[in-house]
């Protein structure tokens, strides 16, 4: 079979502090004149951070192909004046095949947005073309066998709440309340999720606070759930969710699309510094990878995306507006915040040289004829390990083997095929020690861990 070369692998979720998991984003803005180029922002956030998915506001073909061979999910946007034309099947088919196609699989390609906050903020006529528009794109995904790969979705600002204090007499405006129906309906049979838009920033005022930024205080106690809120963001959520709920489709899935703080504003705007973005942005993700959930919906965790990866000097309106990045763009944080892989969370990844634009490798001693192998780590999980084999077969390479009546099937375990795979993929790629990070389940081994007639 050919065999595709890639940088990275698997997508995997991240510990954060050795106990919990997630799936951190950030939405990738361009709207700016001095930003590093796509090659070198791909590379950094894969080698660097704990961001496993990235989120476009359009299909930016020089961006798409820097995340080829990555493994990190993409999620693409598709602006809201081309909504109209995409309830045609054939301009959807046409668009799919410009903007899509030529990137699949190579890019993790796994979500096109249609539009941004288009029930709250466009005119109706545009807004109710929205659904016809993801229903028809998702056929012309269909056409391309696409549909299984790649969700269609929208996001939402709070806007298009009419309650939401207390949260559980979250309700969509009632104008809305059909065609929000209708959409919910796609979503729950094409199994995407509802996206939304919470931003505590813009929801805090001087009593409000603490309560915005996950800092102690007394609470907002919701009598008719009998629940008590302690942040502002669980309160958003569940108005949200109490609002899906009331029209029957609780189990759609909620992804927070965006979120974030901003590190600088005008003049005399209180609590926008990078001291209250760092506390914003560290807490958030703690929280949302803390396996808590919220009160109405316990024990999850929530796919969110931090806005924004960088500052973006052009963008029109108040300061606060260009400065919500966790980046400059040399790369450098703009502030502390616990996103990087190394040294548990430090202020700056380890090696990353700025003017290099790649990270520094250390070599690996090579033994036995300058072999080596690579193999899982003792104790890593099966859920991660099983994600390995599943994407190193999905690139073309020879699982043969490790099927039924192959000749390494046995022994049939999990930690057994997913040692000859992940070192079929690292012996592909040339054997560089970040071939067999697997997000870090990896390890090179000197000792060939052949076997019968199993052979590495």
């Amino acid at each position: 079979m050919e065999k595709t070369f890639i940088y990275t692998l698997v997508l995997v979720s991240f510990l954060i502090q050795g106990v919990v998991e997630g799936n951190i984003g950030v939405n990738y803005g361009t709207v700016a004149d001095n930003l590093p180029p796509p090659s070198q922002v791909a590379r950094f956030l894969l080698d660097n951070t704990i961001i496993n998915r990235v989120k476009l506001y359009d299909t930016n073909q020089e961006i798409l192909k820097a995340f080829a061979h990555m493994g990190i999910e993409i999620t693409v946007a598709v602006p809201n004046n081309l909504i109209p034309h995409l309830a045609s099947l054939k301009f959807s088919q046409q668009w799919v095949k410009t903007n899509i196609v030529p990137h699949v699989p190579a890019t993790n390609i796994v979500r096109i947005l249609v539009g941004n906050e288009v029930i709250s903020t466009t005119d109706h006529s545009i807004a109710s073309r929205l659904v016809l528009a993801l229903q028809t794109l998702h056929v012309a995904l269909v056409g391309e066998d696409l549909d299984r790969r790649i969700k269609v979705s929208t996001p939402h600002s709070l806007g298009i709440l009419s309650s939401s204090s207390p949260p559980s007499s979250g309700r969509f405006k009632q104008e809305n309340v059909a065609l929000i129906k209708q959409l919910l309906g796609f979503l729950q049979a094409t199994g995407s999720p509802f996206m939304i838009n919470p931003y505590p920033f813009f929801g805090y005022s001087g009593d409000t606070l603490d309560y915005a930024m996950f800092r102690p205080n007394s609470g907002v106690f919701d009598e008719m759930s009998d629940h008590k809120y302690t942040n502002m963001l669980d309160a958003q959520l569940d108005a949200t969710y109490s609002a899906m709920k009331q029209l029957g489709f609780e189990d759609v899935e909620l992804v927070i699309a965006e979120t974030g703080w901003p590190s600088k504003g005008d003049p005399g705007q209180a609590h926008v510094d990078t001291e209250s973005a760092s506390e914003f942005n560290g807490k958030l993700i703690k929280h949302v990878m803390s396996g808590l959930g919220t009160p109405l919906m316990p024990n999850k965790t929530f796919e969110t995306y931090i806005f924004a990866l960088f500052n973006e000097n052009l963008k029109p309106g108040p300061t606060s507006e260009r400065n919500f990045g966790l980046f400059k763009p040399d790369m450098t944080p703009v502030y502390h915040v616990d996103i990087f892989r190394h040294n548990g969370g430090s202020t700056s990844p380890t090696n990353w040289n700025p003017d290099r634009g790649v990270p520094v490798r250390s070599p690996v001693p090579k033994t036995n004829g300058g072999k080596t192998w690579c193999i899982p780590k003792t104790g890593a999980s099966e859920k991660i390990l099983q994600a390995n084999i599943d994407y190193v077969c999905g690139l073309g390479l020879d699982c043969q083997p490790i099927l039924e009546g192959g000749r390494c099937f046995y022994p049939n375990s999990v930690h057994a095929h997913a040692a000859y795979a992940m070192n079929a993929y690292y012996q592909a790629t040339g054997r560089h020690e970040y071939d067999c990070d697997f997000r870090g389940t990896g390890f090179i081994t000197p000792s060939n861990p052949s076997y019968g007639r199993c052979k590495y």
